[in-house]
């Protein structure tokens, strides 16, 4: 019976059109179509499964596909990372061959702009990727209501502000507790601290989400936000929000409504 109804939730969230079983990008130049939750993305480029700093993870899933500017931040994040010292990131989801919409678990992820990065490490060599399927990923907010100081260290404040200062990122998502704790926190300079918004879940990985790049007209952006740290009445309405139950597989599939994707997508996802 899961099975099936796994089964009806990737039909649900295809909304008609089976975007997981495209396994290739479609040709043409790289270009995002749509917004980051409902769109599409023609001549994706696929992440090296590893590089100097970093190491793709869930590797079957092959979500390792994203627009050059997409792949040049997480590489050049990865670098930075290294720089300071840090063990090696897991890279996350990026988006599937032709973006568009994917299995429950994400409602973006379609246009080839976003990326999970983890808190996660695993230092020394890199693993095989046969033993990158299911890693160890420790969520670093207990129960969405504190901060596990036994998992969250200044290593990962390090690598939140790093990737804040990054030419390209629109935004990226926490948990509700990471941003309150880099605003009881941080001292200094305080900009970066307006790139990180609290989203929900998120207590294991960050989401970076960048800016529409040049050379894709039919890429929608995201609304703006405050020019502010987002320290002061938009977090104080997150915290007083109880902790965040996700609803079953099931009642997932029951409330889902396909997004409308752009005209465009179709071609892409026709393509030979």
């Amino acid at each position: 019976m899961k099975r099936v109804v796994v089964s009806l939730i990737a039909a649900f969230l295809c909304g008609g059109a089976d975007w997981t079983k495209v396994s290739t990008p479609s040709p043409g130049p790289t270009q995002s179509i749509g917004f980051y939750s409902a769109g599409c993305l023609q001549g994706a480029q696929a992440l090296p499964l590893d590089g100097p700093g970093y190491e793709a993870i869930r590797i079957s899933r092959n979500r390792y596909w994203g627009q050059p500017v997409t792949l040049h931040f997480i590489e050049t994040l990865s670098q930075k990372v290294r720089a300071l010292g840090q063990a090696p990131l897991y890279i996350g989801d990026i988006g599937q061959p032709r973006g568009g919409p994917s299995p429950v678990g994400h409602a973006s992820h379609q246009n080839g702009l976003d990326a999970d990065i983890w808190y996660e490490r695993q230092p020394g060599s890199p693993r095989k990727p046969a033993d990158r399927e299911n890693p160890r990923l420790r969520p670093v907010v207990a129960d969405d209501q504190t901060i596990d100081d036994k998992i969250f260290s200044p290593l990962h404040v390090a690598l939140i502000k790093t990737a804040a200062e990054m030419p390209n990122l629109d935004r990226m998502f926490v948990n509700r507790w990471i941003k309150a704790r880099l605003c009881q926190t941080v001292t200094g300079d305080r900009a970066w601290l307006r790139k990180v918004v609290p989203w929900y879940g998120h207590d294991d990985h960050f989401h970076v989400r960048l800016y529409c790049p040049p050379g894709s007209p039919q890429c929608q952006p995201q609304a703006d936000y405050p020019q502010d740290d987002g320290c002061g009445a938009a977090l104080d309405w997150w915290l007083k929000q109880p902790p965040t139950v996700f609803p079953s597989d099931e009642e997932m599939a029951k409330r889902y409504k396909p997004p409308k994707l752009p005209a465009a997508c179709q071609a892409v996802l026709n393509a030979p």
